[in-house]
């Protein structure tokens, strides 16, 4: 079958990438993959552009460098937490490989089974030209006009030491570069194929470069082509680790923690998206994690996501909790059922990010008394948390107010959470979870 849509090509004339997608389409048919099995994990750059040439197939758009990580964590999760059967493919550019470097070397470390196809055309080609650390000595590139002074990385040695199981060097015009492609797919365990290409928007014109010139300054610098590693010795990742983890006959695991007493009660009929925002070190997102183990030991489906700047001591806090009586399959939240906002600096956050205009009809907004002056008059419950309270277990009075007003859940259910939780300051978020639920605006 026809994996690649019949679409126009989104490169240059003459880029290599189009001749790797084709390859890639005529490898997937060749081996005779299930689209539907198949993952595409792309990086930035214009090899990312990629994505929608194969529409049957599942596709995860990366940051920059860090399509292996991705690639490798998908890898692990289907074969050790699922069916397993994933075929897990990524696709970068020489940037991406390079800026990523540390991320390749551990997956072939691992012997994590995916296959990494580095479209290697010797520079940044979306972002102007710049020369990257796969840039040949004496290569022209938009910031080494005159040539590269230094060397470029030898992938080849990098991966042997790595310990790599297969790796091979191809150009983007060799007639086996299909076959290739489809041998380092079959391969069980790490698989990189580094391909020659042409720049046409910067590399040809700056080195007056074609396919044979290109050929040839790989093999100035001593770098050969074909199949360079295979090898036999290795086991992949996943299988170490099963047979170190074996899967455990039916029946309940073991206990790490007391069991609650009993099961809780919620009366959530669909999913609810609750944000908590507040200021760094004041507890925000153990909040939200009371919140979320509350949801789960009430029977619910939760997933949780946290957010903070860079400098993580200072500034806000922020957490997304996603609750819902069935599986979650999609994380985001569109618009927030609930925010909660404990400090200044949650306020500036949520403002920032547009959460208050994007409340749902029935929204809930609880927000410290002393901000309830920053937002327009009847648009929040205004409580007393932090001076109620204090300002470690404002955010979890909030909490424990949205609760207690909407019952969705039992207050009880959050202080087994805290219970569940534990930690040296139980005591105290306990007493912020009975306080906060009495509060009143």
């Amino acid at each position: 079958m026809t994996f690649l849509a019949q679409r126009p090509m989104p490169y240059c004339r003459g880029c290599g990438h189009g001749l790797v997608a084709r390859r890639l389409d005529e490898a997937l048919g060749r081996l005779g993959l299930d689209p539907g099995r198949v993952v595409l994990t792309t990086d930035i750059g214009c090899v990312g552009l990629v994505d929608p040439l194969f529409p049957a197939v599942h596709t995860v758009h990366t940051i920059h460098g860090r399509s292996t990580a991705v690639a490798a964590g998908a890898v692990l999760a289907d074969a050790l937490c699922a069916e397993g059967g994933l075929t897990n493919i990524v696709m970068l550019g020489d940037g991406g490989a390079t800026i990523g470097l540390l991320h390749l070397t551990q997956a072939a470390l691992m012997n994590v089974d995916l296959t990494v196809l580095l479209h290697n055309n010797m520079l940044f080609g979306m972002t102007g030209g710049q020369h990257s650390a796969l840039t040949p000595e004496g290569f022209a590139t938009s910031t080494t006009l005159e040539g590269n002074w230094v060397p470029a990385l030898d992938m080849e040695q990098i991966l042997r030491g790595s310990h790599g199981g297969f790796f091979a060097r191809q150009l983007a015009t060799d007639r086996e570069l299909a076959d290739v492609i489809a041998e380092a797919i079959a391969f069980p365990g790490f698989a990189l194929v580094e391909i020659l290409e042409l720049c046409t928007g910067f590399g040809v014109p700056l080195n007056e470069l074609d396919g044979k010139a290109l050929r040839a300054t790989a093999e100035a610098e001593g770098k050969q082509f074909g199949v360079r590693i295979r090898r036999a010795d290795r086991r992949p990742y996943h299988a170490l680790y099963r047979e170190r983890f074996p899967v455990r006959a039916a029946g309940p695991p073991p206990a790490t923690r007391a069991a609650p007493a009993r099961a809780f009660a919620h009366r959530l009929t669909r999913a609810l998206g609750v944000i908590v925002a507040g200021s760094a070190g004041e507890r925000v997102q153990t909040a939200a994690a009371v919140l979320a183990q509350a949801a789960v030991l009430s029977g619910l489906c939760c997933v949780q996501k946290n957010d903070y700047p860079v400098t993580v001591g200072s500034g806000f806090s922020l957490s997304e909790v996603k609750l819902a009586p069935e599986p979650i399959l999609y994380t985001g939240i569109d618009a927030a059922d609930a925010v909660l906002i404990a400090s200044a600096d949650g306020l500036r956050e949520v403002k920032g990010r547009r959460d208050l205009e994007r409340l749902a009809p029935a929204g809930v907004v609880i927000v410290d008394a002393s901000l309830a002056g920053e937002l327009p008059p009847g648009r929040a419950l205004a409580a007393p948390l932090r001076s109620t309270l204090t300002a470690d277990t404002a955010a979890l009075g909030a909490v424990a107010l949205l609760v207690a007003r909407t019952g969705v859940l039992e207050r009880d259910a959050l202080l087994a959470a805290v219970d569940a939780l534990g930690g040296k300051d139980a005591g105290a978020l306990r007493a912020a979870v009975e306080r906060g639920s009495t509060l009143t605006g």
